[in-house]
Parts: structure tokens; sequence; C-alpha cells
């Protein structure tokens, strides 16, 4: 796992390892400047150039553009210098002198690194940084960003005003929510964490898992088990207009590696898919069931609404809403999340999270760590908010789900996961690591299909029949 830090966490960070270990702040620059002269060097190497090109600002950030510059030079590279107009910060300031290469106002090179703005930016970019933007983004060279590219916001990943573009972003000390969220995981590139000795005071830092992680939601099946031993997943899904979505979170239901799929639905979904799925039991609602996943292609009803008050209040197992179940709690009210005897797992996207708060999706995704963790903590469940990274909180603990590609931008794939995660929690894993098993599995699926197919032509089904690709990857 790896911690993934807010703007306020990594100013904390930066002020305790400052202020309680001692440590200067120009120590941290040099490290912070050395890190990215690293990387460029690197990249520098890999392209077959000497040319460089530092786009300063005026505040720390540029101040560490300065380094990498001074540092660049001493290693025999053709580094020349942008430096935005405007006062500098003091340590800005004292790098900027120390700097005794050459300054340009053209933006062009080899590569091009981008040191306007960190982290801490909080207001739309305009006037001449604006300007230097855009005519980093308009060059067509190789670009590198020292810890974010400058105009994205470092909690969201929102473009404030305009935005650079890097290839290679290069974060200083630890992760930021902006590398992931938003539109960060399209203009960050590739991001290469560099440790410089900053030390994270304790906090409920997000974090993101990696490939060993998720290994242990897959442990090795002994082989004196049965059917009964991995657990039933009962799904209440589709309807007479969406007999598909109930056959999509069976299908990936099947593949979890639970022991029996139980499917509650209308006859004409029981006639469509009792020859596709043999191995899928047809019958009533089972409270014995060890997760339950209701709402997929429901259609949006009181009636719906009824089982789902029912389910909350008699159920003792853990309870999946999504799509049609959470649009429907939307509709006739969502207190019933209140009282319950069960553990409960919502899994909307913006849109349906937005009928679920009142915030529109503006709101939600201008902080959507923040909104969402309110709202689990609020409720007291389970919260998957579906994205381009996707936010997992039950409140207290954060996890940010990097992993997926455009494949499951197609109407099947919500219901493909709730199956799968119906599956997995059926199976023993607690809700929460099911929810992080589930997303991550099907996440690295979608990328490798993407791989084979592209992103146009693969469908939910097609990540469907890759699964076993990526559990086999997990566990070996």
């Amino acid at each position: 796992m790896e911690k993934v830090l807010t703007n306020s966490q990594m100013r904390a960070a930066d002020g305790y390892t400052i202020n309680e270990l001692k440590i200067p702040s120009q120590t941290l620059m040099l490290r912070a400047g050395e890190a990215i002269a690293e990387e460029v060097e690197k990249t520098a190497n890999r392209l077959g150039t000497k040319n460089v090109l530092v786009v300063c600002g005026t505040g720390n950030n540029g101040g560490d553009g300065y380094v990498c510059a001074r540092k660049l030079k001493e290693r025999g590279f053709e580094v020349a210098v942008y430096s935005a107009e405007g006062k500098l910060s003091d340590d800005c300031a004292r790098e900027a002198e120390k700097y005794t290469g050459g300054f340009t106002r053209e933006i062009s090179g080899g590569i091009i690194v981008d040191s306007l703005f960190g982290t801490g930016l909080t207001r739309d970019v305009k006037g001449q940084f604006a300007d230097i933007i855009g005519k980093i983004n308009s060059s067509g060279t190789y670009v590198i960003s020292a810890d974010i590219p400058s105009g994205l916001c470092g909690d969201s990943g929102k473009v404030l005003g305009c935005a650079v573009k890097a290839n290679l972003t290069v974060a200083v000390a630890e992760y930021k929510a902006g590398h992931f969220l938003g539109d960060g995981i399209d203009l960050c590139g590739k991001v290469v964490k560099k440790d410089i000795g900053i030390t994270c005071p304790k906090d409920s830092y997000a974090h993101i898992f990696n490939d060993s992680d998720i290994k242990a939601f897959y442990p090795g099946r002994k082989r004196n088990t049965n059917k009964g031993s991995y657990g039933s997943a009962n799904l209440i899904a589709g309807s007479s207009k969406y007999i598909g979505a109930a056959a999509l979170a069976a299908e990936a239901a099947l593949k979890s590696g639970c022991g029996y799929v139980k499917l509650t639905s209308c006859e004409e979904v029981k006639n469509a898919l009792v020859s596709e799925f043999p191995q899928v039991i047809f019958d009533d609602v089972d409270l014995t069931s060890g997760a339950i996943a209701i709402g997929m292609g429901s259609g949006i009803s009181e009636e719906l609404y009824g089982k789902i008050d029912s389910l909350l209040k008699n159920y003792s197992g853990t309870l999946i809403i999504d799509a049609d179940g959470l649009n429907t709690i939307s509709k006739f009210g969502i207190n019933i999340l209140i009282n319950k005897s069960c553990r409960v797992i919502l899994t909307p996207h913006p849109k349906e999270f937005s009928r679920l708060t009142g915030l529109t999706v503006d709101e939600i995704l201008s902080d959507p760590v923040t909104v969402a963790k309110a709202f689990a903590k609020k409720y007291g469940v389970i919260l998957l908010l579906k994205g381009a990274a996707s936010i997992i909180t039950d409140g207290e603990k954060i996890v940010i789900n990097t992993k997926g590609s455009t494949a499951l931008s197609k109407g099947g794939s919500g219901d493909m996961l709730s199956g799968y995660l119906c599956g997995c929690i059926a199976r023993g894993l607690n809700p929460f690591d099911g929810v992080v098993c589930a997303a991550y599995t099907l996440g690295i699926t979608a990328e490798e299909v993407s791989e084979q197919k592209t992103d146009y032509c693969a469908t939910a089904r097609d990540i469907i029949n890759n699964i076993h690709r990526a559990v086999l990857r997990l566990t070996r």
C-alpha cells in the first residue's frame, strides 16, 4: 500500500519534518530539486537529448525548479530557465540566486520541466501563467511536472482554469489525491514518487493498493472443502426491460469464487437466463446468504423501496445497493439507511451520488474524498464512489482504486461489479476488503482487455470472460 495525501496533510507533514524533526526547509528543497533532476536525467538519456528548459514559478515549486536546473547544469546538460515574473518566496529567491545558467523567454527544448505551481494552488490560473501553460502544452515537447502538473488541484484533480499536460510527474515525498482523481489521471502521465525524507505524522491517510496487497484477498483453497464452504451470493436484479443486467451480475458472481449464486427476479428474466446459466439457482430472497446485492436493472419503484427497507430491517449479512436501488432510495427516502440490522455497501457513480446527497456533481467532484467520507460516516455505510479512480470509504478508512480503463465506461459495468463484489463477500471477505478486491480485480481485467481489444471494442462480457487472467496474475 502507498499513502495518498491531501494538500493539508502534505503541509502538516512538511511542518512536522521541519519543526519537529529539525530538517530545514532549505535541505528539503535541495532534495526535491535533486530528485526531479534524477528523473529528468533518466528521461533525457532515454530520449537522447541534453537540452532542458526549466519553467520556474515564484513559489517553492519554482525553487525546486531552480535546484533542478542547477543540478542538471552541473551534470553537463544544456539548461535554460524560463522565469515567471513576480515576487519570489524566500526559499525560491535563495535558489534562484544560486543558479548561474542561462535564461530564455522561449518555451522550447528537448525536455520541459514544469515547476510553475505545486499542490498549494487554490484559484484559477490566469494572466502570464495561463499563457505559459498554453505554450508548454502546444510545444509538442516531452513535459515533466514537478510534484503535480501546474494548474491541477492537489485534492481533487480538478483543472483550475488551465493545466499542464505532463508525460511524467515526479511526486515529491508522497502521492497526492490530485494525481489520481478527476483530470489528474489524464494530465499527470506516469507518476513517479521520490522520497526526500519528509515524515508523515499519524493521520488517516488514503491509500492505493498494488497487486501484492490484493493477493491476500485470494487465499489458497483447501482441497477438503465443498460448495458450502464458500458461501452464497443472492442477486436481486433484472426486470422485463433489463434482462441483461441480471445476466451480467450473475455471470460475474459465478467467477468470484463463491459456492452458490442465487438470482431473485421476474419470470421473464428466469425464462431468458435459466438455460444460459444452469449453475444459478432461481429462487426467492434467501436471508441466509452471506451477501445480497439489489437494484441492478430493477427499475425505480415503491415496490423496490419496500424490498430494500425490509432487507435493511431483517437481514443480518452484507447488503449491496446499486443502480436502481440507489435511485429508488434517493426518490423515496434515504433515511431508511440510518436504522439497519445489516452491513451496507453503496456503489454510486457521481450522478447517482448527486441524487443521494442533493449536491451537484461539480460540488462532489471538487472535493470527492471529503464528501464521500462524510456521507459514509453519517449513514454508517461503505461507499464506493465510482470514477476513473474510485473512492472507497467507510467514513474512516479511505482507499483510492486507480485501476481500470474506459472499457468500463459502458452499460453493464456496474452490474458486473455488483455481482463480483457480492460473490467476494459471500466467499468470506469482510465488506471493506471485498469492495477493494472487486474494484481492483475488475480494474486490472479491464486494462488487460483494453490491450487486447481496445477501449472502443471491449464489452462487459469481454471483461467477465477474462477475470480469470487477472486472478491468475494476482495469485501467481
